[in-house]
């Protein structure tokens, strides 16, 4: 059930055209908020509108480059135009450029950590003046278990890792203000993403599952449904006490 309080509130997802982001931003909408659907192609974005539109709930296809500064501020100029000022915040888009270490190019480790650090650094920073405006805020980051390090991903664990040090950073500065910042670190869940790590290593992905699925303790692998979930509760007034942690959403233990 929705509050009136709720109703009011806008929520930006970045990442959002399809996985786990679609997943969140249709989440989010049914629990009563305004939702920027933010991702690279503003098109990609039009079916998650439209289901959540078509669901009853406020939606916007909103493109965005995390990485740029400028574009940035424009999406979020819109975004309060168009939909609210924002005080929820899910930064969770993200990429792979998996390669070994003596392989990996200056390339793909910038591009990573600019998608996943310095993209998640601007959004943070051109939503929080909303949130500390209006006394209420949450900033959800999305890490992996990958930040405890994975074979061919020297990039991508650090720059996850590098996130949970910021989301507890976040957390110190913010809190005051009654802003919120916790980070959900995901195991295996089904994506495009863990798709492409299977044709990487020369698996189908129905191979790569059922062998993941053997390790986890709960016998299955993920869906973006259970990383939505826990995203609704971080936002939720129900986590008002909860700051500065690292949710693994792994099925099992992690760390």
């Amino acid at each position: 059930m929705t509050t009136a309080t709720t109703t009011s509130r806008t929520a930006v997802v970045t990442g959002a055209a399809r996985g786990i982001g679609a997943s969140i931003a249709r989440r989010l909408a049914a629990d009563g908020l305004a939702v920027a659907v933010a991702d690279l192609e503003e098109s990609a974005c039009y079916s998650v509108v439209e289901e959540i539109q078509a669901a009853g709930g406020r939606a916007l296809a909103v493109r965005v480059d995390v990485r740029d500064e400028d574009a940035v501020h424009d999406a979020i100029e819109r975004i309060v135009s168009e939909l609210g000022e924002p005080t929820v915040l899910v930064n969770n888009a993200g990429i792979i450029r998996d390669n070994l270490l003596f392989r990996m190019t200056v390339e793909e480790w910038d591009a990573v950590m600019d998608v996943h650090l310095r993209g998640s650094f601007l959004m943070a920073r051109a939503t929080q003046g909303f949130m500390t405006k209006a006394g209420w805020g949450r900033i959800v980051n999305l890490s992996s278990t990958s930040a405890l390090g994975n074979r061919g991903q020297v990039n991508y664990s650090a720059a996850k890792a590098g996130l949970q040090g910021f989301t507890k950073t976040l957390a110190l500065e913010l809190g005051k203000f009654g802003v919120t910042a916790n980070a959900i670190a995901p195991g295996f869940i089904e994506t495009d993403m863990t798709a492409a790590t299977a044709a990487r290593i020369g698996l189908s992905f129905e191979e790569f599952k059922t062998a993941a699925a053997e390790e986890i303790p709960v016998g299955r692998v993920g869906v973006p449904e259970d990383v939505a979930n826990a995203v609704s509760f971080f936002v939720s007034d129900r986590a008002g006490f909860v700051s500065g942690q690292v949710l693994y959403v792994a099925g099992g233990p992690k760390a």
